[in-house]
């Protein structure tokens, strides 16, 4: 996947965990948790929505990497570069 790709999954998964949040105007460089409203368990169900899709596993001293959309674009790249988009 390229990382427009991985943005278009986050979203997703963004839109499943948060319903009632409007995606459209999310700043990329902004932390999800001042721009939405998420808490820790739903930060969690971001990670296992990952693991679960892709296998990624994201170790939790790591998760300081999924703190935006940049970053966490920034962070899956490499692990999801050999992965097929999702149709």
């Amino acid at each position: 996947m390229n990382e427009e790709q991985i943005r278009l999954v986050i979203l997703d998964i963004l839109d499943k965990i948060a319903p009632d949040e409007d995606l459209s105007d999310l700043d990329d460089s902004q932390p999800f948790r001042d721009q939405m409203e998420l808490d820790s368990m739903d930060f969690l169900d971001i990670v296992m929505e990952l693991r679960k899709r892709y296998r990624v596993q994201i170790p939790e001293e790591d998760y300081p990497n999924l703190v935006t959309m940049d970053s966490t674009v920034t962070y899956l790249h490499p692990l999801l570069k050999d992965v097929e988009s999702p149709a």
